[in-house]
């Protein structure tokens, strides 16, 4: 990948060699790639975009008073995406400051790349999405790049977002969409998922079934609503329902995302992280993620662009991890209640989406009785943020 990088920067950066010599810039254009600025020379083709996502920052963090501060880069991918033909595609995005080891992936390809795909549309109204993706969950957040978000819900934190199958994306009118997704259940193996349990037997069909529905209103009121089947394991499911609402008037905008996982396996592994290990099984036989699990995830944001190159917002979550039936010593009832709280300022300088920002990250995590009697306590992080973000067009 870095050699990649390189070649691409040479192939730009060779012809400005010699076009700084007959043309006189004029200043950096905010309509133009950075091929086109370094070149003097217009792209005339979409089949190949080249994009550098980018979220970096100061970062202080404080928990019982500062505990550290840090600059930090928390997103950096690579992207490209063109249009072949008129009926074909293409989306490939991978994570710099992620491992690239693929072995023991379930679809041969490492989590770090997140897309790797191709997009058939055979007629105006059908494409079909085949490759690595991202999976048609429902929700705003869910739906928007990873570079906007400064707080993962707890609930999208800990989910495998992207596998590789197939999406069948049907357009019933301009404004309204169904889709209909099937993907690999899992990137890694049935044991690095789940553990090891003489009471798991792997899926042979190991996948997660996905309908999901796009609606937009007259461009104000938006909708990403979705239901999830996945196949945990012979006999185990997994049941998710999102649901992402975006109102926008103006210089307004917000929305509410209402998310619920069931889980006959512990897929998000926030009460796995709480029972003791030895209640989960043994050295001999090997520990397994908890059973019977659910997770609610509530978040809001509003935005208000009070001037045009100036946003504010607030954020707030709440989550809920609980146990829908007793198993194994573990008891039925709610383990944890999470907060998350979220203000801060933006600035845009150009018409591109490069910002800067400020940003204040608050996390409470209050755990019951139940949970207390595992050794869990409360406690409260908080993390203020100085930054940029931006999409770099490259080519």
């Amino acid at each position: 990948m870095r050699k990649l990088m390189f070649l691409l920067l040479l192939v730009g950066l060779l012809p400005y060699a010699n076009a700084q010599q007959k043309v006189e810039k004029k200043g950096f254009m905010e309509d133009k790639t950075l091929f086109e600025e370094l070149t003097n020379m217009k792209k005339k083709t979409d089949k190949f975009n080249l994009f550098l996502n980018m979220q970096g920052s100061f970062d202080l963090n404080f928990r019982d008073g500062l505990d550290n501060g840090s600059f930090k880069m928390r997103q950096l991918r690579i992207e490209a995406k063109g249009q072949i033909t008129p009926w074909l595609s293409y989306r490939y995005r991978q994570r710099l400051n992620r491992s690239n080891d693929g072995s023991g992936m379930m679809d041969n390809v490492p989590t770090s790349i997140d897309y790797a795909m191709i997009g058939v549309k055979p007629i105006e109204d059908l494409t079909f999405n085949i490759g690595k993706q991202c999976a048609a969950y429902g929700g705003i957040e869910f739906d928007l790049n990873p570079i906007e978000i400064y707080e993962y819900s707890d609930m999208i934190d800990n989910m495998s977002n992207f596998m590789t199958g197939l999406n069948t994306i049907y357009d019933l009118t301009p404004t309204q969409q169904l889709q209909l997704q099937i993907l690999n259940s899992r990137n890694g193996s049935m044991e690095s998922t789940y553990g090891v349990s003489p009471d798991i037997r792997p899926s042979k069909l190991p996948l997660v079934y996905t309908l999901n529905w796009n609606g937009s209103f007259s461009d104000v009121f938006k909708t990403r609503w979705s239901a999830s089947a996945m196949s945990e394991a012979k006999d185990k499911w997994l049941y998710y329902l999102a649901f992402g609402n975006e109102l926008t008037l103006d210089k307004f905008n917000m929305f509410v995302d209402v998310m619920y996982s069931s889980e006959d396996i512990d897929r998000e592994g926030v009460i796995t992280s709480i029972v003791p290990k030895d209640m989960l099984g043994n050295e001999e036989t090997g520990y397994h993620h908890a059973f019977d699990t659910r997770y609610l995830s509530l978040v809001a944001k509003l935005n208000y662009r009070f001037l045009p190159k100036w946003n504010v917002f607030v954020k707030g979550m709440y989550e809920t991890a609980s146990v829908a039936k007793a198993n194994e010593g573990i008891e039925k009832g709610k383990y944890r209640t999470s907060w998350g709280y979220l203000a801060g300022i933006e600035y845009y300088p150009m018409k591109t989406n490069l910002h800067f920002f400020l940003t204040y990250v608050g996390r409470s995590y209050d755990f019951t009785n139940k949970a207390e009697a595992f050794g869990s306590s409360n406690y409260n992080t908080n993390r203020l943020s100085l930054g940029f973000i931006y999409q770099l067009p490259v080519f």
